[in-house]
């Protein structure tokens, strides 16, 4: 299993109070594929810099961490895909955490 960090963009538009439950679908989907989620951290909603298409000018952002195989990626960014809440999603592979250097 590896560590993987999930940058989510939400589809906000004109339905800010349903992200508690696409957060909860977020991880329900991390958790179907065989991933374990460790922590959600909710960010604001932000105005994009650029905009690509004038419906979507801001997004909720959330980030993810969580544990997977590296094939359920894939598997992952097809099924978030297919999600009507979700405008993007990007997933790097998270770093390792740093050792203290007191004892060196």
């Amino acid at each position: 299993m590896n560590k993987y960090e999930g940058l989510f963009i939400l589809n906000t538009a004109g339905k800010e109070e349903g992200i508690k439950e696409t957060i909860d679908k977020i991880s329900a989907e991390i958790a179907a594929a065989g991933g374990k989620v460790e922590t959600v951290q909710k960010m604001d909603k932000r105005p994009f810099s650029r905009i690509a298409n004038k419906k979507y000018n801001a997004g909720f952002y959330v980030n993810v961490i969580f544990d997977s195989k590296p094939g359920a990626i894939d598997q992952l960014k097809h099924r978030f895909a297919l999600n009507d809440e979700i405008f993007r999603v990007l997933f790097t592979k998270a770093p390792a955490p740093k050792k203290d250097q007191q004892g060196a």
